[in-house]
């Protein structure tokens, strides 16, 4: 059941799915929130969020991108599906975008966004999706990562299938540096609530 669990959460679909995305929106909306004020967004600028899943994160990020362009990606068309009815009016106003793409493959121009969201989905992530963040990213351009820490999700039965990567603060710091992140940013331990302790790390393309 907990394998059955985890491979939902890196990839939801059918009904299964839809219990599990409705679920996350709710528990995520503390780590949303802390990621989004991190990245410190400006009027006018572009903002991806990397599995948008519900659609929660593209919600808040319309309101506050006051002038600027909001892009989602999400690899499952049941979340995409969500996300565009919870957007429905911010995508009739083409202020927001929701698109079916891998975060290893973005649907993006070089050097085109100001921000990067990415709220609990590098425990499913190789190297080229941070990769692949750097490249779409201007020059000063940042990305706001939010994890569980590896201490809480110890814990976890779903996190025992081996589908998630773990993370502790050094795992997290090296993981972004390899993906080509090498300015210096700080991993801050942050409290999400249940119990659960996070990682949250802003790097910023040099």
């Amino acid at each position: 059941m907990w394998d059955t669990i985890a491979r939902q959460l890196r990839h939801p679909s059918g009904r299964a799915g839809e219990l599990i995305g409705c679920l996350m929106s709710a528990l995520n909306r503390r780590s949303n929130r802390i990621a989004i004020e991190a990245m410190d967004i400006a009027p006018g600028e572009t903002v991806l969020e990397l599995g948008c899943g519900y659609g929660s994160g593209i919600k808040s990020l319309a309101r506050i991108t006051r002038g600027g362009f909001v892009l989602g990606i999400d690899h499952s068309t049941t979340m995409l599906a969500h996300a565009a009815r919870r957007n429905a009016r911010s995508l009739r106003d083409r202020r927001v975008h929701l698109a079916l793409a891998r975060a290893d493959a973005l649907p993006c121009r070089s050097d085109s966004i100001d921000k990067i969201l990415a709220v609990h989905m590098l425990y499913f992530a190789g190297l080229e999706v941070l990769r692949e963040a750097r490249r779409v990213l201007r020059p000063g351009g940042k990305l706001s990562v939010l994890v569980t820490d590896r201490e809480t999700m110890s814990a976890w039965k779903l996190a025992r299938a081996g589908i998630h990567r773990l993370f502790d603060q050094n795992d997290l710091a090296a993981f972004i540096r390899e993906g080509g992140f090498m300015q210096q940013f700080p991993v801050s331990r942050i409290k999400l609530g249940f119990g659960a302790s996070g990682l949250l790390a802003v790097a910023t393309k040099s």
